[in-house]
């Protein structure tokens, strides 16, 4: 699968991801500072995953309507950091066939997936 990790996104999360054989553009490396609805647009375009912990993604896909392929959204606390990896790697093992069009949150042990946002779709 294709990521794009905002640069929000702890890098391990695109280690893991990487090792596993899955390709992930990272913002840090390639645009760092870039603007949230920038990097939205730019996963949109990619037909990518958008990777971030920045919850001003559910603001732009919620509440202003950004159109939107698919995010997910992590919220791990200090406490549970070195998991990240592993559980996203599970997760796209798991649900890669259903994080096309969905917005998903990603807690430890936890992982909630929504309806299907495609009607959101740009044509």
């Amino acid at each position: 699968m294709r990521f794009l990790a905002d640069e929000s996104c702890d890098h391990a999360v695109v280690r893991a991801l990487r090792k596993a054989g899955h390709t992930v553009e990272a913002i840090s490396e390639t645009s760092p500072r870039a603007g949230d609805a920038d990097v939205l647009k730019r996963a949109v375009r990619a037909g990518v995953i958008l990777l971030t912990e920045d919850r001003d993604f559910g603001r732009l896909v919620f509440a202003e309507g950004q159109a939107t392929r698919r995010v997910v959204l992590l919220r791990f606390p200090a406490s549970a950091r070195t998991m990240l990896g592993d559980t996203i790697v599970g997760l796209v093992r798991n649900h890669g066939d259903r994080l096309a069009g969905r917005f998903v949150v990603v807690e430890p042990g936890r992982v909630r997936i929504s309806p299907d946002l495609t009607e959101q779709e740009p044509t």
